[in-house]
Order: C-alpha cells, then structure tokens, then sequence
C-alpha cells in the first residue's frame, strides 16, 4: 500500500466527500459488477482492467469494491467449491475492510500523485518514481501466496516514464495480481495500455439511485430528477452542485433567458454578483459550467426537443420558445464555444468575476432576443 505526505489532501478523494475506500455501497453499477462477477466465477479473469466512464459515476468505489472483493475471496471452481458470489459485497466486519480503509492492507498497492519534488504539494502527475515503488510491491512475494491488486487512480494522470513502467508490469504481470486502472479519459492513455486490459463501463446514475447515493454522503435531494440532469449522471457533480447551490443558480439562469426579449437588468446584476469575490471562487467556476450547460441542453433541444426531466422550472417551455429547429441549435452550439473561449480568456487575466458573469449574461441575452 502506498503512502503519502499525511499533510497533503489526497488527490483521488473529492473535496468534503468521503474517500472512495470508504464507500462500501455502491449505486447504479449493477451492470459493470456482473461482468465482472462472471469473469471472476468462470475462471476468465484478466489481469488488467480498465474502469472508464464520466468523472463522479463511481469508478474508483468500484474500483475499491472489486480489490476488497478479490483479496477476501478464494478462487473459485474445485469440487467441494462454493456457490459464485451473486455480488462485490465483502462482511462489514472481515479485516480486509479495516486494513484497507487505513491504507494498511499489505496486498493492496495505491498508485496516485505524491507529492512534488520539494514535498510542498501535490505533483501535477503521476511520476516516474511512484511508478518504479509499484515494481518494489510486485517483486515482494504475497505475504500468504494469495491474491494482490493494484489500484492506480487515475491512469490518466500518468506522465510519459510512468505510462511506459506500468506498461512493462502489464505486458509480463505477476501471476495472481490483479490491476485495476481508473481512467476518465481513457483515450489519453497509450494506445499499449489500453489493449492489455478489459474494459469495465461505469453508467451515469438514474435520479434514484442519484438520490441513495448522496444520502449514504449525508446530502438529502429535494429534486433528485432536477438534480440527476444537471449533474448529467454524476454522483460527484451532484454533490459540488448542491454544496454551491447549482440548482438554484441554474434556476435563475434559465429565468433570466426565459423573460428575453424583456431583460431584467436587476435580476442579472444580482445573478453575477453570486460569483463575485474570493470567497466564491469555487461558485464562480460552477456558474461557468451551467452557463455552458445551459447552451449545451440548448442546442440539444433544438435538434431532439425540449428536455425530460427538466433541470429547472420552465426550462421546456424557454427552450421550446428559444431553439426552434436545426438551424437554432447550430447558432446556440457555436455561442457555447465563444463563450467557453472568452470565459477561458477572462479567468486567464483575472477579469472581474461578476464582469464576466455579466459579459456572458448579455451575449446570450443579445442572441435569445434576436
């Protein structure tokens, strides 16, 4: 098991939520369990997996679900063999859990950004150097002849020397070691690394079990449909939107548009000092994202149809009134990218956040009026 600077966030943990390995339910993966349940009850299980699919689904609880799985389980088939497990569930109580949520399981290697060079932060990447301690891991010999994982969160944060390492130990794997690599962009890994593993989809959450899983966080939804559409399935965007209050900010966007051509100058004022000051940094950055949103959902609906579930009250009947046909969701689609552009451009020089909060109110109000 690896370890880290104890004075540093870790970097494969969100913000004000519990750490993925100690999340031991898991929701609306029923699916990428099951494929991995046959491959461990028929005897085909491979050696390296890749678990893919949007940030905040729940990727890396899966991940920790499969290594607990694997390392409280004996293989299965013989003679006097039990039943397949039906499910990932390990008993609350068997000490893999305990070890493993105290980084101390000796079976169970974490590879994960460490520290820079100086010890000071976290560094940008995966480096070269966490990389060659996994070598370290797989050398030793299990401390019972049993299984071991390796977890490495997230693949996609691999620089070049540490891609190529790992590369190595996929090509010539340790018998009866499993690795289980978390990418949220899985194209950015060597073309190499993808083809030495099996590919295990995590989907996007349905409202419901969007709603079990922020309550088991603590976090009760009062619009779990709303909310499941706004946070396009993610259960980690839905927390950052109801911690930052997104509901309520889209809310007020889709209120601002759905008013044009009459444009409540008050009501924008008010909406872009939201994200004004330093205190609200981290709202600011959020509105930016539904600004991009609401654009997105925009030009969609001119194509498909207006959205269902809505993410906001009357945001049907504004996009119904707003995105037409074809045609208007073309124009919708390319003010996303100007406006994702200068929104990029803003924050580069440090323009005023309510400035540009502002900026970007009036362009779209600019073209939903004409």
């Amino acid at each position: 098991m690896s370890a880290d600077a104890p004075d540093l966030p870790e970097p494969d943990c969100a913000p004000g939520a519990a750490h993925p390995r100690e999340t031991l339910r898991l929701y609306g993966q029923g699916r990428a369990e099951g494929d991995f349940l046959g491959a461990f009850a028929t005897g085909r299980l491979h050696h390296g997996w890749l678990i893919t699919g949007p940030r905040g689904v729940g990727k890396a609880t899966l991940a920790w679900r499969i290594a607990r799985f694997l390392l409280s389980q004996a293989d299965p088939g013989g003679l006097f063999a039990a039943p397949p497990p039906a499910s990932l569930d390990t008993p609350p109580d068997h000490p893999v859990i305990r070890r493993s949520i105290a980084l101390a399981e000796p079976r169970l290697f974490l590879l994960r950004r460490g520290p820079n060079e100086k010890g000071t932060a976290l560094s940008a990447d995966i480096r070269v150097d966490e990389a060659r301690r996994l070598k370290g891991f797989l050398q030793l010999s299990a401390v019972d002849g049993g299984r071991r994982v390796v977890i490495v969160d997230a693949a996609d944060e691999l620089n070049v020397q540490a891609a190529n390492a790992l590369l190595k130990l996929l090509e010539e794997p340790p018998a009866a070691v499993t690795f289980l690599l978390i990418a949220h962009q899985p194209a950015r890994l060597l073309p190499t690394i993808r083809s030495r593993c099996r590919e295990l989809r995590a989907a996007t959450l349905e409202p419901a079990d969007m709603a079990a899983a922020l309550a088991q966080a603590g976090i009760e939804v009062q619009a779990p449909e709303a909310l499941a559409a706004l946070a396009c399935g993610s259960v980690g965007a839905a927390m950052r939107i109801t911690n930052l209050d997104g509901l309520d900010l889209y809310a007020r966007l889709v209120g601002l548009m759905a008013a044009q051509p009459r444009f409540d100058r008050a009501a924008a004022l008010a909406f872009s000092d939201a994200a004004a000051g330093a205190a609200n940094a981290a709202r600011f950055d959020l509105v930016l994202d539904l600004f991009d949103l609401f654009l997105t959902r925009l030009a969609r609906a001119g194509v498909v149809g207006a959205p269902f579930p809505e993410a906001a009250p009357g945001e049907a009947a504004a996009f119904a009134r707003l995105a037409l046909d074809a045609s208007d969701a073309r124009r919708w689609a390319e003010l996303q990218q100007e406006l994702g552009a200068r929104a990029r451009r803003g924050r580069a020089v440090n323009l005023d956040p309510a400035a540009l909060v502002m900026d970007m109110v009036l362009h779209i109000s600019a073209a939903a009026a004409a």
